[in-house]
């Protein structure tokens, strides 16, 4: 039961790639303004370039998360990892707009094998409880880490590359992978399990994918009629790509596995923690950047600390967990995330940007139990044969909350901000459309006008979008309080270790 020598190497194997793998979601957005001058795509193809990736892991979670199941969770981690390197190479030397986004694309799919695959290894390399918790804090806090080093480690890149050196920091990466992954990783499969059923992989896309492009589009452009007709559409398909499973004797997604109290509500409160912080640190980095006038690169400097404080709110999780119950240790920790963000009430237009450091590493010291414990309890409710499974649907999770939380909190500042904003009478009606319609926006307006109006203008937009903060802070905030207590309350009489299969012997290892 008790993991050795060789499984905590393996550990250090799986770590690289979730790190790159975060890493990537946030590097790519400092290199735009530099691939857009070089390839000069349009506003439709930077937009692809930009979503693409993050479409295709949504999309093909699911899908990936069961085939490891059932090919191998070894063998789909490799097979990922060769795919992610070499499109990192063509994305890295793409010559056009349309050869970036296909690159892109194939780095969603490829990424989309990665995560449930280091998650359900990590599972069934690490069955003590205890090895089990501290090995998957580990993996959160490369996860977390990475997306907050992003910033960092692109904006230095930058000032010395091109560039197409964001996307080659994945092939040395991946290169160790392949060639470490045959001797340290063991091979786990479904024994079981029967043949992938691709029209339960063509209902998930269609059903996921339409999802995740609505919310993404209702973040940047608001509320229309064609989000909502794509909403509900993917909506629809997802209620038959249900029943399908229903009716199914292998399915793709085991709808089972909902029945273990611990792995229903531990996806729920793994849900409203990434919508609460993907909505909330989507307008911190506005602010950093749009209100205290911070580079990119700087502002990502500010947030290096909560990098720190998630890794030691990770790794404190487990132990914690070991002293006191573990759904006590959740609720506390969110009960403290809370009091981070709202420390965000207290950054206005002129100053702020020590509440927002402090609060942002509040939060995710806080936010780090949730993530590690929740995450355990998915992983070790269930079957080591379904572990593949589970893993992608906590990630799965995880995408969908981030999405939603930009689109819903996203769209609370934005009404905020329309609200407060008092465009002087002596703008022009084109210059006020587009102060109207968000701080970025009146920046814009504010370099086509004299000097004092425009120091109006972008003064009354940054107290606007403060405002917005403040407002999305306070319902952030109770949004997490709740959740803290219901959890709690849920989790009371759930134990982690629900299942009650047999664990399945190492193939090939």
């Amino acid at each position: 039961m008790r993991a050795g020598r060789r499984e905590w190497s393996g550990l250090a194997v799986l770590a690289l790639p979730t790190l790159l793998l975060s890493l990537d979601m946030s590097v790519l957005h400092l290199a735009v303004p530099h691939l857009a001058a070089d390839l000069r795509p349009t506003g439709t193809q930077l937009l692809w370039i930009i979503d693409v990736y993050g479409f295709m892991i949504a999309g093909f979670l699911v899908t990936m998360g069961t085939l490891g199941d059932r090919i191998g969770r070894r063998k789909l981690l490799m097979t990922g990892g060769a795919a992610f390197g070499a499109a990192s190479v063509v994305a890295a030397f793409s010559t056009s707009p349309e050869m970036l986004i296909a690159a892109r694309a194939v780095l969603g799919i490829a990424g989309a094998t990665l995560m449930p695959s280091t998650l359900a290894l990590i599972g069934n390399m690490f069955r003590d409880p205890r090895q089990r918790g501290t090995a998957i804090a580990v993996w959160m806090s490369c996860f977390m880490g990475g997306m907050v080093i992003g910033p960092v480690v692109g904006g230095v890149l930058l000032e010395h590359f091109r560039w197409g050196s964001v996307f080659l920091l994945a092939v040395p990466v991946m290169v160790l992978l392949l060639a470490t992954a045959p001797k340290l990783l063991p091979e786990y499969r479904d024994r079981g399990a029967g043949r992938l059923d691709p029209a339960s992989v063509a209902l998930s896309l269609g059903a996921i994918l339409p999802i995740v492009y609505a919310l993404k589009e209702t973040a940047k452009d608001g509320v229309s009629a064609v989000n909502a007709v794509v909403l509900v559409a993917g909506v629809a398909v997802g209620a038959v790509f249900v029943r399908r499973q229903r009716g199914l004797a292998d399915p793709v997604l085991d709808l089972r596995l909902f029945r273990v109290p611990a792995f229903g509500a531990a996806l729920s409160i793994m849900l409203v923690g990434a919508l609460t912080m993907g909505g909330v640190f989507l307008l911190v980095s506005q602010y950093l950047q749009l209100v205290a006038g911070l580079s990119p690169a700087r502002a990502g400097l500010w947030l290096a600390p909560q990098a720190g404080a998630v890794v030691v709110g990770s790794l404190l999780a487990p132990r914690l967990a070991r002293r006191f119950r573990p759904e006590f240790v959740l609720g506390f920790g969110m009960l403290v995330a809370a009091a981070g963000i709202l420390l965000f009430t207290r950054a206005d237009a002129v100053g702020g940007i020590g509440f927002v450091v402090v609060g942002l590493s509040v939060a995710g010291f806080g936010m780090g139990p949730q993530g590690v414990l929740c995450t355990e309890m998915v992983v070790g409710s269930v079957p080591p044969a379904k572990a593949g499974a589970a893993s992608a649907m906590s990630e799965t999770s995880g995408e969908f909350g981030i999405a939603m939380g930009i689109a819903v909190f996203g769209s609370l500042g934005t009404a905020v901000y329309r609200d407060r904003v008092e465009i002087p009478a002596q703008v022009p009606a084109e210059a006020a459309a587009l102060v109207t319609d968000g701080i970025a926006g009146a920046q814009r307006a504010a370099a086509s006008l004299p000097a004092p109006l425009a120091d109006d203008v972008l003064a009354t937009a940054r107290d606007a979008f403060s405002s917005g903060l403040h407002t999305v802070s306070v319902v952030g905030a109770a949004v997490v309080v709740v959740f803290a207590v219901v959890g709690m309350v849920a989790l009371r009489r759930t134990r982690p270790a629900a299942a009650e299969e047999p664990e399945p012997a190492p193939v090939g290892a």
